[in-house]
């Protein structure tokens, strides 16, 4: 079975595409952030982040069994086969827009890993209690600067404020469930998206509510990264992660 047609393998894909896609937005602007503090923070984020997606990409490769490693994986996909949700691929924007991003989605890895110790699959389980204790760290520090910038001056507000306006509609993906996520969930592998919506919201809307942010409405928008269908943010991200290995086909250094 390839990865289009063994959900197991998907639903790991989902994960390490999440984690590889966010790691190379965050890596871009290493040395651009706005104090030395934040810009090795950000990094650091991006470092734990990639390496998350190593070990999914490689137990992906293992559980597909057509001999693909973590480098096959990330390198020589296209755009339509990564299953990352689409909020991961947006571009930054200014560091409101970044930091809340980053700040939604590891706080719904927060919510996943808790889950996922007890995984069916023991190497998942082993990475997601790895990562569980990076993923703290990262919703501390992010949810710092969410806190700071929005209940800030009138401009950080303001901008805090923009960015959610934009981005929580982005976040009804991570709680959709298909078929993909109904077969991993029967077989142990982990929940489904739509069981983790309650403790992701305890955790978020409090933090948003502190920073004196005004959370939008619920809106039908449903965006489909998760399935393949991205937006074109993606391609030109995926050009420039890529390229070295593309222009250079088994290489080695």
């Amino acid at each position: 079975m390839n990865a289009a047609t063994n959900p197991l393998v998907n639903y790991v894909l989902r994960l390490a595409d999440g984690s590889l896609v966010l790691a190379q937005r965050l890596s871009e602007l290493c040395g651009k952030g706005p104090a030395l503090e934040p810009d090795i923070a950000l990094t650091n984020i991006a470092l734990d982040l990639l390496g998350q997606a190593r070990l999914l990409l490689s137990h992906a490769g293992t559980l597909e069994g057509q001999g693909r490693d973590e480098d096959a994986l990330a390198y020589w996909r296209d755009a339509k086969d990564f299953l990352n949700p689409t909020l991961c691929e947006l571009p930054n924007g200014d560091f409101a827009q970044t930091c809340l991003r980053a700040y939604c989605y590891v706080s719904w890895q927060a919510v996943l890993w808790a889950q996922l110790q007890q995984s069916s699959d023991a190497a998942l389980a082993a990475i997601a209690a790895k990562s569980c204790k990076e993923t703290r760290y990262h919703c501390e520090h992010l949810g710092d600067w969410v806190l700071r910038l929005g209940d800030g001056t009138a401009e950080s507000h303001a901008r805090m404020q923009r960015a959610l306006d934009y981005l929580y509609p982005y976040t009804n993906e991570l709680f959709d469930s298909d078929a993909t996520d109904e077969a991993a969930a029967a077989a142990g592998l982990g929940p489904l998206p739509s069981t983790l919506a309650a403790d992701w919201q305890a955790q978020v809307l409090p933090l948003l509510n502190e920073a004196t942010l005004s959370v939008p409405a619920t809106v039908p928008f449903h965006s489909t990264g998760r399935r393949g269908v991205h937006s074109e943010a993606l391609g030109h991200l995926l050009g420039e992660m890529q390229v070295v290995a593309r222009a250079h086909p088994g290489a080695h250094w």
